[in-house]
């Protein structure tokens, strides 16, 4: 089968979660026999204009449209120009609601489409976004609710995020997932010695890790104030925080009264990022959805990768108790959960975690639910059916 990708917004390569998102579809499907072309944006600008630069990567093409992102839709006539020229079984477009090219040439075309949204289709009234858009008219709102009638089939994590007004019939729930191939428990000791000296963490004292992009909601402020209360209780624990982002300069300064025992990376490559996940023993996913209105308004839609990843490699979980996270990792089997926002009950839930005597069958089984569950592999196996049942 042969599937044209539109991701038009998306770095690749890249290191952030929708370049990750991307490129492990792309290449899963490749795997399962998919002849792919992936429609992406390099950070090399837009020098040259509108053209198509294009390379194969292990299997997959890769065609570079650099546009801004908000221009996105700019690029339909080449978009259009493609699906003339490959003749696609299905267009699959990552939604964006400044984008569309994908599924309106499929449209035009009489090709089956899947739209693939990981964000909410119509924005909550508290968003800036959604205000201006009132103001205008709605014309955002009217083109996202267009493309996700013109969608033969829609692909989301949590079913929320598309409007009522779509049948539900359309929709196909569908979690991201964790490359576990990749992201397996460490097994180089020395390896892992190695990138411990280097991060300079002191020796022989539990490891808890934050990775993220260090945005409002990512919670990293939580973590830093419960590894505070940890500390001052004399909880002799190493905090290592992977990632950057508007939140990293406060969350240093924050911590900045116990230098010993934070420790802050910024961007790690994903490929490097196993080893570093596997210096710890229990991984952190504090998010607080009390800066993220949409994510207030239609449930936590958001699948995160980082969850995921910390399970592959062995890690037990710690995050709030909120649908579906509390689903995901279940108290006492995969790791703990605390009610969100709640910095005393995050700093109970790291240490019942670190000090539990059976932190490491914890984290056996967090391994063993991603991989039957929650790995890419079984995303694509799941997307591979959505898509021949539209354009087998």
């Amino acid at each position: 089968m042969k599937l044209l990708y539109v991701a038009a917004g998306i770095d690749l390569p890249g290191s952030h979660g929708g370049s990750t998102h991307v490129w492990e579809v792309a290449s899963g499907l490749h795997r399962l026999g998919y002849e792919v072309h992936v429609v992406a944006h390099s950070r090399r600008g837009p020098a040259r204009g509108l053209g198509f630069g294009r390379i194969r990567v292990e299997g997959v093409d890769l065609h570079y449209l650099d546009l801004p992102k908000s221009l996105s839709l700019l690029g339909y006539p080449l978009i259009a120009r493609m699906v003339q020229v490959l003749s696609p079984n299905v267009v699959m477009e990552r939604y964006y609601n400044l984008a569309g090219a994908g599924v309106l040439a499929a449209y035009r075309h009489g090709i089956p489409s899947l739209l693939e949204v990981n964000a909410l289709i119509v924005d909550p009234p508290a968003v800036f976004k959604r205000r201006l858009d009132d103001r205008l008219g709605g014309p955002l709102r009217r083109w996202a609710t267009w493309q996700c009638r013109a969608a033969t089939r829609i692909v989301t994590p949590l079913a929320t995020t598309v409007p009522t007004t779509i049948p539900s019939e359309k929709i196909v729930e569908l979690p991201w997932g964790a490359n576990v191939d990749r992201f397996r428990p460490p097994c180089d000791a020395a390896e892992a010695a190695a990138l411990h000296a280097r991060l300079g963490l002191p020796q022989r004292r539990p490891v808890v890790v934050f990775a993220g992009s260090f945005r409002a909601w990512h919670g990293v402020h939580d973590f830093v104030a419960a590894a505070l209360r940890l500390l001052d209780d004399g909880v002799p624990y190493v905090f290592l925080l992977i990632g950057d982002g508007p939140e990293r300069p406060a969350a240093e300064r924050a911590a900045s009264q116990y230098p010993g025992n934070f420790c802050f990376t910024g961007s790690v490559p994903h490929d490097l990022m196993p080893g570093y996940l596997g210096l710890a023993h229990a991984g952190v996913a504090p998010f607080n959805t009390e800066k993220h209105p949409a994510l207030r308004a239609a449930g936590f839609f958001w699948s995160p990768l980082k969850i995921y990843e910390y399970m592959a490699v062995g890690l037990p979980v710690i995050t709030p108790a909120i649908p579906p996270l509390d689903t995901t990792i279940r108290e006492g089997i995969e790791g703990a959960l605390y009610c969100e926002g709640d910095i005393s009950g995050l700093a109970a839930a790291i240490r019942r975690v670190v000090e539990a005597p059976q932190r490491e069958e914890l984290g056996r089984r967090a391994r063993d639910r991603v991989v039957r569950d929650f790995s890419w592999q079984h995303h694509c196996r799941e997307l591979d059916k959505v898509l021949r049942t539209i354009g087998g």
